[in-house]
């Protein structure tokens, strides 16, 4: 009895004493302990994922990959498997697990290390939000305090939820979730009991067990976790035995790109980083939705890779990217290498060659890693050449897969010389290629090409002209290859492309559409550099007096001078700024009016837009709405609309100025408060700010629709075409208007054009602004084969590059995609428009009805009083002389 009350008096005081150290322990370590309210609020590091409008994910950014998942959308056998191997009494302890800390002291006074752990999943999670790993007492104490008070904020549901989504489990996965996107590119429903049994045994040691870098003890711990599941009866022995003998089937995966379009996530990013900073929103969970749909949006991804491999192909093959060899060797290599060799370089080997024509010391190191080295780039991928036959040659990829290119497919490869120079078409596959050749192809209609990577640029850009949300947009070939984004970035001389801007000042200061201006030569001297300034017209034809409706058509440059004299140089500059054109980029001399001031694609097509919504400026935009991690909608976009009552059922807004509308900062202000949920309060429609009259916009649009099509009869010798004919051609459709636009020297090549509904803008030069985008020969074999193609769009055009056959293909291509199936969406006519029968030649009232008249719109009170003189009248038809060929004018 008297040993009794000594053992009670000692373990009275030892739990006194230990009372007392866990109470100055808890003390000390109490600042570090979190909050109920961040218990409460946990939020996840999930990245932010940007997808299309229609909900095609095309980009993930954050290091960390996170893919949240609810406890009721994790399958059982996976819920099993985490309890089963790391805390099968997870659903019965208090957050702490007395019989695994028993063991793991057990096992420390045996061996004196600390090898064993005693965890629960309440201590795993708390030591993941808050702790490390290292394995010290203290980080072992501070983490049962964490759980005990985890388990007293939080239930066993939400806990085990928590771990399902927070756990690192290797290659930058965390939650399982992730990891079955990054090891198995699956959902969870998806993965086999192999599988499963592979994640669940990852949160021990991820580094060193997940399948990628040690499939060998990757399988080992599989097998550990199946035998627990098997222990608990939660599998069949058959279960077990198949998913033991399962082989390893993991391989990194990325996120589930559905569509990849790198410079539409990259400008998207940027905003949100801009907006957010970087680290919230790569962790903060948002889902973004651009305003671009997939649809248009691989429309113009693919619009502008063909256009710029069809320029690159008119002018030339420029050999291959590499040689496996050098090319002297290759008449003298044998497949076998018995006879003795007489060129030092190469190398005496007893082993078969790896093809017939190959020289045997090529080994299958050095092809990957020159074809590693080429790089996949758009729509091509490097390959070597094994055979070649006289129009047939054989190719082999990085993994071995061999495909043959056909003459059909090489044909059009006639040596490159210059940009304005090529050389004589091949006649066998031997005059283009040669074993051991790297070099790209692509495919095209279900065959492969020969390609490779243009040296020429591109960019595009379409917009809703109503309300600017970007529909489309493309900086270049490939983001890979260059992340400079050309359509927002690249400032370049527009050339004609500024004409619609020039005609619509001229429109403003008196003149009509039937105005008529003296198309003849401009030679004015400069008393200040001693210099005479010619402009002249591409081609240098001049037609006379000329109406101002034909000479937008056919972008008479010494017209564009004219009315630019007419109007004054003040008053044409602050016209242009209507269009949404910064001043300080605008020349101040008369070659704005030929387009000397260099400007974006994106500036080009906002500009284009007033045109297009009948005079109001908006603002291109590329979020439409922001959600959270579980789709809730934190913020959707209001843009500024092109309407004149917007808001006819509410009260009178004060007109908007643009310098008024500061969309980064309404931004900015919305997305950092809780925003109401959609479709509890209509927001009011932001009206944009009319710049030019519903009637300017209306007229310059009807001289832009003469750009686009043939005009007048050819019979009656009163046709002509617009320089950007091939639009209504291919199109077939009334409702479209554009401009083509090339700069002095073939510089840059621009197309804008838009119906009601759309607007879009091609751009197509070298980055090294020094080069010409030059000229292409008649290539014999392509017009030959294909004669529906020359002339119009493709590899086969010939002549000068120029707006019309570098820029818009592109567009032509993405309008056959984007307005196929829509009802034609003509400008509607405004108020105070009339339209009256002139005379083609003097733009006077006529009193004929035939071949010489046509009809002409105009602003009431500007249309023409005076008749035309019958003596007067020019008819083309009655004339003996032969009609001249119409040619094409860029």
């Amino acid at each position: 009895m008297k040993y009794i009350k000594t053992l009670l008096k000692l373990g009275i005081i030892a739990g006194l004493l230990g009372s007392i150290v866990l109470t100055g322990i808890y003390f000390y370590i109490k600042p570090d302990l979190p909050s109920v309210a961040i218990l409460k609020d946990v939020r996840l590091q999930t990245p932010m994922r940007i997808y299309t409008h229609d909900g095609k994910l095309i980009s993930q950014y954050g290091v960390k990959r996170r893919i949240p998942v609810t406890l009721d959308e994790t399958p059982d056998l996976l819920k099993k498997a985490i309890l089963a191997t790391e805390d099968n009494r997870f659903y019965d302890h208090f957050g702490i697990d007395p019989i695994g800390i028993t063991r793991a002291f057990i096992n420390l006074v045996i061996t004196g290390e600390k090898s064993q752990g005693a965890s629960t999943l309440t201590q795993q999670l708390a030591r993941g939000f808050f702790l490390t790993r290292e394995k010290t007492y203290i980080r072992k104490i501070k983490e049962v305090f964490i759980a005990l008070h985890m388990e007293a904020e939080l239930s066993k549901d939400e806990i085990f939820e928590l771990y399902l989504n927070k756990i690192e489990l290797g290659h930058r996965s965390f939650g399982f979730g992730a990891a079955a996107q990054v090891y198995y590119g699956k959902k969870l429903n998806e993965l086999t009991l192999a599988q499963i049994a592979t994640l669940a045994g990852l949160p021990q040691a991820p580094s060193v067990l997940n399948p990628i870098s040690r499939p060998d003890r990757s399988l080992e711990r599989r097998r550990i976790v199946l035998l627990r599941m098997l222990d608990e009866g939660y599998i069949t022995r058959q279960q077990f035995d198949e998913a033991l003998n399962s082989p390893v089937t993991a391989k990194k995966h990325g996120a589930e790109i559905e569509l990849d379009a790198p410079y539409l996530a990259d400008l998207i990013y940027n905003e949100m980083v801009e907006l957010y900073g970087k680290e919230e929103a790569e962790t903060g969970g948002y889902q973004v939705y651009a305003t671009a749909d997939s649809h248009m949006q691989q429309a113009a991804q693919r619009a502008v890779k063909q256009n710029l491999h069809d320029y690159d192909e008119r002018h030339g093959y420029r050999g291959p990217v590499a040689r496996l060899w050098p090319e002297e060797d290759s008449k003298s290599a044998s497949s076998n290498a018995t006879t003795e060799l007489t060129d030092s370089s190469l190398t005496l080997c007893d082993t078969p060659a790896m093809y017939a024509d190959w020289p045997c010391d090529i080994t299958e190191e050095q092809v990957m890693m020159a074809l590693d080295n080429a790089g996949a780039y758009g729509f091509v991928f490097p390959v070597a050449v094994t055979t070649v036959e006289e129009q047939r040659f054989v190719t082999r990829d990085v993994t071995g897969i061999e495909r043959a290119i056909e003459w059909e497919g090489m044909d059009w490869a006639r040596p490159y010389i210059s940009d304005s120079r090529q050389g004589e078409p091949p006649k066998t596959a031997s005059d283009i290629v040669s074993p051991g050749d790297i070099v790209y192809i692509r495919e095209m209609d279900g065959q492969w090409r020969l390609a490779q990577l243009p040296d020429v640029a591109g960019a595009f850009v379409a917009l809703d002209p109503k309300n600017g949300a970007v529909q489309a947009i493309v900086g270049g070939y490939s983001f890979y290859q260059s992340q400079f984004n050309r359509a927002t970035q690249a400032k370049r001389q527009v050339g004609s492309n500024i004409k619609p801007f020039i005609y619509s000042g001229a429109l403003e200061h008196g003149y009509t559409v039937a105005s008529v201006i003296n198309d003849a030569p401009i030679n004015e001297w400069d008393e200040a550099t001693g210099v005479a300034w010619r402009p002249q017209n591409s081609p240098a034809e001049y037609d006379g007096p000329i109406r101002m409706r034909v000479a937008l058509g056919k972008s008479k440059n010494v017209v564009s001078v004219r009315l630019l004299r007419g109007v004054g140089l003040d008053n044409t500059i602050e016209h242009l700024t209507r269009f949404g054109l910064d001043r300080a980029d605008i020349h101040r001399d008369e070659t704005v009016s030929l387009g000397s001031s260099s400007h974006t694609p994106l500036e080009i097509v906002r500009g284009m837009a007033v045109i297009a919504n009948g005079g109001y400026l908006i603002e291109p935009y590329f979020i439409d709405r922001v959600a959270n991690e579980f789709g809730e909608v934190l913020w959707k976009h209001n843009p500024v609309v092109a309407c004149g009552d917007c808001n006819k059922d509410t009260e009178t807004t004060t007109p908007v100025n643009e310098e008024d509308i500061d969309i980064e900062a309404l931004l900015a202000a919305e997305l950092n408060q809780q925003m109401a949920p959609q479709g509890e309060e209509q927001e009011e429609v932001v009206p944009a700010p009319q710049v030019i009259s519903s009637q300017n916009a209306f007229l310059v649009a009807e001289m832009m629709r003469t750009a686009v099509r043939y005009n007048g009869s050819y019979s009656k010798k009163t046709g002509w075409q617009g320089t950007g004919w091939r639009a209504s051609n291919i199109l077939g459709r009334e409702d479209l208007a554009g401009k083509t636009g090339t700069t002095n020297d073939s510089r840059d090549a621009w197309f804008s054009g838009f119906n009601r509904n759309l607007v879009a803008t091609a751009w197509v030069g070298f980055d090294d602004m020094s080069r010409q985008l030059g000229r292409a020969a008649y290539n014999r074999p392509l017009a030959a084969r294909n004669p529906d193609r020359f002339g119009w769009i493709g590899n086969a055009l010939v002549g000068a590059e120029s707006g019309a056959n570098a820029a818009q293909p592109a567009w032509i291509r993405f309008m056959q995609v984007a307005l196929d199936g829509e009802p034609e969406a003509p400008m509607p006519v405004p108020d105070d428009i009339v339209r009256v029968r002139i005379d083609r030649t003097s733009g006077k009232l006529t009193r004929r009805t035939d071949h010489t008249t046509l009809f002409e719109y105009f602003l009431r009170g500007t249309e023409p009083t005076v008749y035309v003189l019958e003596d007067d009248i020019d008819d083309p038809a009655q004339q003996d002389e032969e009609s001249v060929d119409v040619e094409e004018i860029f």
